[in-house]
């Protein structure tokens, strides 16, 4: 049931099951999931969220806040009544899909490693995917609340050039989610082995560099000159060769 109601959402929010490997050899792909532990923190926050709607709801109506606010017009707080019914009714039918909405979070966690570049990619709504190349990755740091170290699990962030100035990234939220997250700042949420993924992208970011790969922007960027020389070098060749290739002809004739 739950996997034909995934099925249907996916394709009415045309989101792949799957995201695309970023560029590196197909060979070398390696997917990180969110850790089962990550989903059971996931549900304690929407229990605790959801109980506590409903214990405020239920404090409202047993109070009777109407008839306090408006004690001598009756007809008032059977209005009032009427609401608080529907709702703490409305409350606990929104119930069974903020569940699902839950459990579908911790499916659509991608992490993607390959031997050029990382890709993130979360939610289903509103999906975010986020490509960094080893080239420009920075720093990477391991985070742990206190909730997240009795389950054993962390999130570790990855940062690239220009993501200085980000305060805590997608960390918001019930469910992990935050208006205003860099782009420059990735999150492997929730994860069971974030120090063997970090040592990981850094072993794979050691080779790539003693590979001499790189983005040719930004080499382009960093050695403009070099760049120049290089195009000298081959206008001056292409020009070499014409003039061969004319005396060649002469000779021919």
């Amino acid at each position: 049931m739950l996997d034909r109601l995934k099925s249907l959402v996916l394709a009415v929010c045309k989101v792949p099951p799957e995201p695309e490997p970023p560029a590196g050899s197909p060979g070398s792909v390696r997917i990180f999931r969110a850790a089962r532990n990550f989903y059971k923190l996931s549900l304690i926050k929407w229990g605790l969220t959801q109980a506590a709607a409903v214990i405020g709801i239920i404090v409202v109506v047993w109070f009777g806040f109407g008839q306090q606010v408006f004690p001598s017009r009756a007809w008032v707080g059977g209005v009032f009544r009427v609401l608080e019914m529907f709702a703490l009714a409305g409350l606990l039918a929104q119930m069974p899909f903020s569940y699902f909405l839950v459990r579908l979070d911790f499916e659509m966690r991608w992490y993607i490693v390959t031997d050029r570049s990382l890709r993130i990619r979360h939610g289903v709504v509103s999906v975010r995917e986020l490509t960094m190349t080893f080239a420009n990755i920075q720093q990477m740091t391991i985070r742990q609340g206190p909730l997240q170290r009795l389950l054993g699990i962390a999130d570790l962030q990855v940062q690239t050039a220009g993501g200085g100035g980000s305060s805590g990234g997608e960390s918001g939220g019930a469910h992990g989610h935050n208006v205003g997250e860099s782009m420059h700042v990735g999150y492997f949420r929730g994860v069971d082995n974030a120090q063997a993924i970090r040592d990981f992208i850094l072993e794979r970011s050691r080779q790539h560099r003693d590979a001499g790969l790189g983005d040719p922007d930004d080499v382009a960027r960093e050695h403009p000159s070099a760049v120049q020389q290089d195009s000298a070098a081959l206008g001056a060749a292409r020009a070499l060769l014409e003039e061969a290739r004319v005396l060649r002809e002469a000779l021919q004739r």
